[in-house]
């Protein structure tokens, strides 16, 4: 094999080795090890966020081509995904919380000493904890004074779409809380086993 031989190129080797570990960390189960009861929450909440995926696309499809096609628009179409919308957004946000895939910054993280980490960890879950409970009960709140307003075309209760917000602040606490938790007993495990040795 001669040096002028693009296959012996390093660079598409390292090229091509960093497309086949992303493609196989992105098709890998994110619940892979996790016992029954969290899988199954997950698979649960992620079939709910297919469903209202799938419904607003089919909505805006039908409504586009039916309107382009047969000069003919749903009225109630625009509604019906404004309805859904809120219910996708607080899957989303559920599942990330509980696989871990929520947006942070950890290049200030990373410049803290080692031994505060574990506080300023504790204080970010604290914090989003307080944050979530706080939108839930906002939201709680919104939708006890105008959830019994029916929605123009469609016909339904507008507290449908609202509570969403409230379902989706308040499992998403719990699952920060879970994960606070979790962190806690690996951390007093972790400083046990220290003891332990020492």
């Amino acid at each position: 094999m001669s040096a002028s031989d693009p296959s012996s190129n390093p660079i598409k080797d390292i090229a091509g080795q960093i497309e086949h570990a992303t493609r196989r960390m992105e098709l890998r189960d994110p619940d892979e090890g996790l016992p029954f009861a969290d899988r199954l929450v997950n698979r649960v909440v992620e079939i709910a966020g297919v469903i209202a995926l799938v419904s607003i696309v089919g909505i805006v499809f039908s409504n586009a081509s039916s309107r382009y096609l047969f000069g003919v628009s749903f009225s109630w179409a625009e509604e019906m995904v404004q309805m859904i919308m809120p219910w996708l957004a607080m899957t989303g946000v559920f599942l990330s919380v509980r696989r871990g895939t929520m947006i942070r910054i950890d290049f200030f993280y990373e410049k803290i000493p080692v031994r505060y980490r574990g506080i300023v960890a504790n204080t970010g879950y604290v914090l989003n904890i307080a944050v979530l409970l706080a939108m839930a009960w906002v939201s709680l709140d919104f939708v006890r004074l105008f959830g019994g307003d029916v929605a123009l075309y469609v016909q339904i209760p507008t507290g449908w779409s609202t509570s969403a917000l409230v379902f989706g602040a308040l499992g998403a606490a719990m699952a920060y809380a879970a994960e606070f938790y979790k962190e806690w007993r690996t951390r007093n495990d972790r400083d046990d086993a220290g003891e332990s040795i020492s």
